[in-house]
């Protein structure tokens, strides 16, 4: 069995616990979640890297989409800018 352990850290609890609350629906049965303080620790294990990874991706996409709606990302996460001529 294969375990991840991810943190993420903001500025404060309440941010914290909203988005915690935003993803915590998704994750029944897949990723573990506890607050402490301003940092969220999500653990997840599966049997396979690959399992393990899709679990990972889906988990990271749904924090994206709960810090995007709470105004949490202030810049293109590509990476991309853009150029005027």
């Amino acid at each position: 069995m294969l375990e991840l352990e991810l943190r993420f850290q903001y500025a404060d609890g309440r941010t914290a616990e909203s988005v915690l609350s935003a993803v915590s629906p998704e994750n029944g049965g897949y990723v573990e979640a506890r607050l402490e303080g301003n940092t969220i620790i999500y653990r997840m294990s599966a049997e396979n890297a690959g399992r393990l990874r899709n679990t990972a991706d889906d988990l990271m996409a749904c924090i994206k989409v709960a810090e995007d709606a709470a105004g949490l990302v202030s810049e293109d996460s590509s990476g991309s800018e853009e150029r005027s001529g």
